[in-house]
């Protein structure tokens, strides 16, 4: 979410934010699903770096600075493009995205918490349990909204040592135990053999490989910064690249990593990276490491659930204030917390949830929502890249600090080349996939295509049904075109 907050005296070095890039993108409960690929992983990544992560990052600076005195964020950028209503669409389908996200990551964490057992075979069998579950995502998800509800103090401190805890200590631990896996003889499972060029002619093969877009999605929210770096135009696109270079190298080693220990065949989308731990701590008879390791990546995803619960809530609420949803949606607790957002976006999660009864695993549940999850937010990104363009003849006269290239070729290169691979990955997403057992293909395409409209329309229903008395009085969101 974008403030119309400016620090004039403090600069972030270039190395600063490029970590904060990786802090804000990195997640390794993903790793599984593109391990599957093996050695031709490293290509989904490259790719989806080149023609997703770098654009999304370069736009969303280029707005960013365009409207650094503006709130709104991405509602700003579309709505000052194609009109208030496609704006709305914009910052809803980042907060509802974030929502049906939820059930998968806290599925992880459900996982998590069945491997802090020692028995592995009994822990495997505890985090295949539906009911287990279900349980643990609704514990996990309203402890993280009780302590949003506390105040951003709170969250500020949960998410910054959760998300070295949970996330880059393990990271850089499984990279390791690799290596000396390696080094003292073990067994490899990853075939080195295989062409790095994947089949792009089967397309079930490249749905899995196309959720890898929402692994660098967030990307945007890192605009915001980029007047706080000295020479913007010379240090912003560094710390970019930079950043998506460790990040890339994260996901490409941690990916090879499990595909050493764990085979192919093997591979689970929520319990691969516990079953890789576990096997690596055996052969090093380290066990004693693997319940530790369990609980840091609960205490991780905790941190970037509570991230998420705060953000684009946040985000939705200050622009239903101007006007955009009724009064029950901006009433907040004694903290100033958007507190009846959060309420419903919980009732929203626990629905979610129920999904296990008609879904044959919890496997095949966390796949799909995580499908209608990319649906969603690559909208919003297709948006928001069309938008840049737009933006560039309907606005051409308005500053902007921060400007790729002196005319409009290369945005037209890298917001077009984001829209592409948006459009590419959104029409993949449809596809069942054919690693995974997904149940009745009647079911998967129902979830996803009357989820996906019944989402988009209905921001549309409450833009067309506002009325005047919605706006708050000391609401300070600025017209359109001013």
């Amino acid at each position: 979410m974008q403030t119309n907050t400016k620090n004039t005296t403090f600069r972030l070095s270039v190395m600063t934010l490029a970590i904060m890039n990786v802090t804000a993108v990195v997640s390794l409960r993903g790793l599984a699903s593109e391990a599957i690929y093996g050695i031709q992983s490293a290509f989904y990544y490259l790719f989806a770096a080149i023609v997703f992560l770098i654009p999304t990052a370069m736009v969303a600076a280029e707005l960013a600075a365009m409207f650094s005195q503006k709130q709104g964020g991405v509602f700003r950028w579309v709505g000052e493009a194609f009109g208030p209503r496609f704006g709305f669409l914009a910052i809803w389908l980042q907060w509802i995205q974030s929502t049906i996200w939820y059930p998968t990551v806290l599925t992880f964490g459900a996982v998590s918490i069945a491997f802090i057992g020692t028995d592995p075979t009994a822990d495997a069998a505890l985090a295949s349990n539906r009911l287990f579950t279900l349980i643990v995502v609704l514990a996990i998800y309203w402890l993280a909204t009780i302590i949003a509800l506390k105040g951003l103090s709170w969250v500020g401190k949960v998410s910054k040592w959760g998300g070295i805890i949970g996330t880059i200590i393990p990271a850089a631990i499984l990279i390791l135990l690799a290596i000396v896996y390696l080094a003292k003889g073990g067994h490899n499972y990853l075939d080195v053999h295989t062409s790095f060029f994947p089949d792009l002619t089967n397309f079930s093969n490249l749905v899995l490989a196309s959720s890898i877009f929402l692994f660098y999605a967030g990307m945007e929210m890192m605009g915001i910064h980029v007047m706080d770096v000295d020479k913007p135009a010379r240090n912003y696109p560094r710390a970019i690249i930079i950043g998506s270079l460790i990040t890339v190298l994260i996901f490409i080693l941690g990916t090879f990593a499990l595909g050493i220990i764990v085979p192919a065949k093997d591979m689970s989308l929520t319990q691969t990276l516990l079953i890789g731990f576990d096997g690596y701590f055996k052969f090093l008879k380290l066990s004693w490491m693997s319940p530790i390791i369990a609980i840091a990546l609960v205490f991780g995803v905790l941190a970037g659930v509570l991230t998420w619960v705060s953000g684009p809530s946040k985000g939705i609420f200050t622009v239903g204030r101007a006007g955009y949803l009724p009064p029950f949606f901006q009433r907040t607790n004694s903290q100033g917390v958007q507190r009846n957002i959060l309420l419903v976006q919980g009732v929203i999660v626990t629905i979610l949830g129920m999904l296990f009864v008609v879904m044959p695993s919890v496997q095949s549940f966390y796949q799909i929502l995580s499908q209608l999850t990319v649906l969603l937010y690559l909208i919003m990104y297709m948006m928001m890249f069309a938008a840049a363009i737009t933006l560039r003849y309907r606005r051409p006269n308005l500053e902007r600090p921060f400007r790729l290239g002196r005319g409009n070729s290369l945005m037209w290169i890298l917001a077009g080349l984001g829209f592409c691979g948006s459009l590419l990955a959104f029409v993949l997403s449809f596809i069942p996939p054919s690693q995974i057992a997904t149940g009745n293909k009647s079911v998967w395409f129902m979830v996803l295509i009357i989820g996906a409209i019944v989402v988009v329309v209905i921001p549309f229903i409450i833009y067309a049904m506002r009325k005047p008395e919605w706006k708050a009085p000391d609401a300070n969101i600025e017209p359109f075109g001013e």
